[in-house]
């Protein structure tokens, strides 16, 4: 059932991502005289689950149906000396087919629901792109047509898609700030405790129980924004207080390549063992403990934090323990059972108090104006790590098993919401990267033709369209092949 959820939660923000996007291409089309041909939500190769189209002004609805034939008839054509093929065109005269024959509808788009659901795409009259309608393109140039637009036409169009998705990100972001405000732990109240470090922390030149007071210099309000913030802003030195002194940790020169090596929470805040309720069937609770208790210890084993605690009872496995645990003045000892899975069937409660920011809804324009440039600037900045082969930060790219991975496992919309608008931002940088076949490649091609006044050509942009998809291709089978093999780590 879980599964489940994550599926319908991840096909749930595609859809919107897609649509949202293609609209981008759609309204800006549009608004130049160009015809949009077809908008889909998923690819229809071959047939599709849904479509429609306004035909002789009434609209027409087809269901799990094959894709219309095309509107040209192809001629095969081998040359007697190279022997090579090649292909003509003829058009069809569209007023000799019947009057309900959706081809004759030339002005109006088809839109449609197709089967493969990666993705989906707005097919514009007169451009080159994932259809590969040399038919079309072999024809005379009509006014219609987006190669017959003014350079800076055709580029407002191919960037439309990216702002569309820039643009639902911020009011997504304007929503939840409006509605939720920001929550988040903040670092001084961590450093009522201090931080609890793995071996990876611990290699980098931290300590447990030490207080975060800057990195390189300045202080970070949200500390669950200092793991991310090492890694993208290169971290030079790590101010913190230390046994009650004040001292700088210098970071290795590979500390960004450990960091992201390791995907681990290396370092994690650090709190008593209180304890805050009980699982069905606890073992704790049948030996009497009680809520607000705060456990000290394990058998002789001091433990006065809970990651103390969580690392001594790994080594009494279905085993009996004595617990030294404070009750309000008392010390007191309990013995108890401890299970297979190293539990004894106690939730620690949340000793670190949750600081909140309320903002109006004009205030959370600015406020998520800022949110969404933030989230695109640190998403540039890990593209430019996965690209920078000594990070080796490609080898955690993941596929459609990683993008559904990080949905709850339950439905909910604050979170389902977060998750939409960072993928979002995700789609808008990933698209704009020029990298033919997607928008970028197409913009880099436009940005050249204005620069030189020189328009690349049709056979050109089918050449490189057909490489870039290629790319694409492998990129996509590299990513997905990754989530197979973590599957079976």
């Amino acid at each position: 059932m879980t599964v489940l959820i994550k599926i319908i939660q991840l096909l749930l923000a595609l859809s919107i991502l897609v649509i949202i996007h293609e609209f981008g291409h759609f309204i800006a089309s549009r608004i130049f005289g160009v015809r949009v041909e077809k908008f889909y939500m998923f690819f229809d190769w071959k047939f599709s689950i849904f479509r429609c189209k306004k035909v002789n002004g009434k609209w027409k609805f087809k269901f799990f149906c094959k894709n219309e034939p095309e509107k040209y008839i192809t001629h095969e054509k081998i040359d007697p000396v190279t022997k090579k093929k090649d292909y003509e065109y003829e058009k069809i005269d569209l007023n000799t087919l019947p009057e309900d024959d959706w081809r004759r509808a030339e002005d109006s788009t088809e839109f449609g629901l197709g089967w493969v659901p990666l993705g989906g795409y707005c097919k514009i009259a007169g451009m080159i792109d994932e259809s590969m309608d040399q038919a079309q393109m072999a024809q005379e140039p009509q006014p219609w047509e987006f190669r017959t637009k003014p350079a800076w036409q055709r580029l407002i169009i191919m960037i439309g898609g990216v702002c569309m998705n820039v643009i639902l990100a911020f009011v997504i972001y304007i929503g939840l700030i409006a509605h939720y405000g920001e929550q988040y732990i903040s670092t001084a109240e961590v450093n009522k405790y201090g931080i609890a470090v793995d071996s990876l922390g611990y290699n980098i030149g931290l300590r447990d129980g030490d207080k975060i007071l800057s990195l390189d210099g300045q202080y970070v309000e949200d500390f669950s924004q200092i793991p991310m913030m090492l890694i993208l802003e290169k971290t030079k030195y790590i101010e913190v207080e230390r046994d009650g002194e004040t001292m700088q940790v210098e970071l290795p020169e590979d500390a960004v390549n450990q960091l992201i090596k390791a995907r681990s929470m290396f370092i994690s805040t650090r709190m008593p063992f209180v304890v805050g309720g009980f699982s069905n069937g606890s073992y704790a609770e049948k030996a009497g403990l009680l809520e607000n208790d705060q456990i000290i210890g394990i058998n002789e084993v001091e433990t006065p934090y809970f990651q103390d605690f969580k690392k001594a009872i790994v080594n009494y496995r279905d085993e009996d323990v004595n617990l030294m645990i404070v009750r309000a003045d008392d010390t007191l000892t309990m013995l108890t059972h401890v299970g297979g899975d190293a539990t004894i069937g106690v939730y620690a409660a949340q000793m670190l108090q949750i600081s909140t920011k309320d903002y109006t809804f004009w205030q959370s324009i600015p406020r998520g104006f800022k949110k969404t440039g933030k989230e695109l600037s640190d998403y540039w900045k890990q593209l430019k790590l996965i690209v920078k082969p000594s990070t080796r930060a490609y080898e955690s790219l993941g596929g459609f098993i990683a993008i559904g991975s990080i949905f709850p496992d339950s439905f909910i919309w604050e979170q389902f919401w977060r998750m939409t608008a960072f993928l979002s931002i995700i789609l808008a940088v990933m698209n704009i990267l020029p990298i033919p076949g997607l928008d970028g490649g197409h913009v880099l091609f436009l940005i050249w033709e204005v620069i030189t006044g020189r328009k690349p050509s049709d056979k050109f942009l089918e050449r490189a369209t057909t490489i870039g998809f290629i790319f694409l291709l492998m990129l996509l089978i590299y990513a997905n092949g990754n989530d197979i093999i973590r599957l079976f780590r």
